[in-house]
């Protein structure tokens, strides 16, 4: 009889665990297609500034990579770009490194 409570804990653990990651992912996808947006709005107006976007991709990682803990001069560059191209946008600078990422 023990092993029915189990069961039904594992599934919940597994359909908890898939419903955050499709919210994490929905999160992330919304932010990308955002910036995605921002960075084609801002194309034809000053080229040069989503070179700092795009430059940024492997510090994102590394921010990314290391929770937050690993910041450089060229993805806060690009996070203060993106803010200021879109500042109605809502995100956290993980999401915005995630989003950075998925470009």
């Amino acid at each position: 009889m023990k092993r029915i409570p189990l069961i039904i804990a594992t599934s919940i653990i597994a359909l908890a665990g898939s419903a955050h990651g499709s919210s994490f992912i929905g999160t992330t996808d919304a932010v990308a297609g955002s910036l995605i947006n921002t960075i084609d709005a801002t194309s034809d107006a000053t080229s040069g500034n989503n070179k700092v976007v795009l430059e940024a991709r492997e510090d994102a990682a590394s921010f990314v990579g290391s929770d937050g803990q690993l910041r450089s001069v060229r993805l806060e560059a690009a996070l203060n770009h993106i803010r200021q191209s879109a500042p109605d946008l809502e995100a956290t600078d993980m999401q915005l490194a995630e989003a950075i990422l998925a470009l």
